[in-house]
């Protein structure tokens, strides 16, 4: 039994409860049992304490690992997500925005996790704007931020879903900036520790299947399926904002085609950590990731 850690629950982790409920870990041979924590940072405590085998959550939370411990032994060795979830959306259309059409703006960013805001600031920084300048409420929850979007408080805000597709739907919030759209940035992988990865190889090898199983259905199955199949996880979202959610999550490429962490999506999510302050020097990807099972799954 392979113990494995929800760090939150999101619509953008589809394929990890997809591999359940499309019996994907059952064809592979290998029982996974879910483990709630209340924060990615508890994840990771399990992780490294052993209380849990395998945690899913970000790269990010590898390097910061590997920062405060060179001799950390984490790895991440099966990429899922593959690119940035997080929507800029905005009270206006605006077709034609740049990350620089922020300033001045009344926005929010996202407060429940670093991520999506180190992305976003390196995007601006790229673009040759401080973030620093920007008129930014950085402590308020996303579903304080839509309540402020639809009061007039606030001009654009940053979501994932389902909240970006709940204002879309209405028409109060239109898509400003899909950050899937940057390109490749490592978002979401399987990790675990070296230990574990060598004793109980044939058992993450399966696992490694399952999800590249799930990968392939998501990228094959309209949204409205999608929506039905995972239902029990998201009780509170309506089937069709489910379904449309996952629809464009998969027309932006969310998700990878296999389960091989790429360096392209690493480096430029160690970019934005470097250039966002989070990371003080950049650490090598050999040293983060391991994509032998992942290959091996392709192969």
């Amino acid at each position: 039994m392979i113990v494995l850690s929800e760090n939150f629950r999101a619509l953008f982790y589809a394929p990890f409860y997809a591999a359940h409920e499309i019996g994907a870990f059952a064809a592979e041979g290998v029982q996974v049992a879910h483990r709630d924590t209340a924060s990615p940072g508890e994840a990771m405590a399990d992780l490294l304490a052993g209380r849990t085998d395998v945690m899913w959550g970000g790269p990010l939370r590898v390097l910061l690992t590997h920062q405060a411990d060179p001799a950390s032994a984490v790895v991440c060795f099966c990429d899922v997500v593959a690119r940035d979830p997080f929507f800029v959306i905005g009270r206006t259309p605006q077709p034609d925005f740049l990350p620089r059409d922020l300033l001045g703006q009344r926005f929010a960013s996202v407060s429940e996790v670093p991520t999506p805001w180190l992305c976003l600031q390196d995007d601006l920084r790229r673009a040759g704007v401080d973030p620093a300048a920007l008129n930014r409420v950085a402590g308020a929850t996303m579903a304080d931020n839509v309540a402020a979007l639809r009061a007039g408080r606030l001009d654009a805000v940053q979501l994932f879903q389902p909240y970006a597709e709940s204002l879309l739907a209405t028409g109060e919030g239109h898509v400003w900036y899909a950050a899937a759209n940057r390109g490749l940035t490592a978002y979401t992988t399987l990790v675990t520790r070296r230990a574990t990865l060598a004793a109980r190889r044939d058992e993450l090898a399966a696992m490694v299947r399952a999800i590249y199983r799930a990968l392939r259905w998501i990228g094959a199955t309209e949204g409205i399926e999608v929506a039905r199949v995972l239902a029990r996880y998201f009780p509170d979202v309506p089937a069709a904002l489910f379904a449309a959610a996952i629809d464009r999550y998969r027309a932006l490429h969310l998700y990878g085609p296999d389960p091989v962490t790429r360096q392209e999506g690493f480096d430029r999510l160690a970019a934005a950590m470097l250039s966002g302050g989070a990371l003080k020097a950049l650490i090598p990807f050999a040293e983060c990731v391991d994509n032998s099972l992942a290959e091996a799954a392709v192969a």
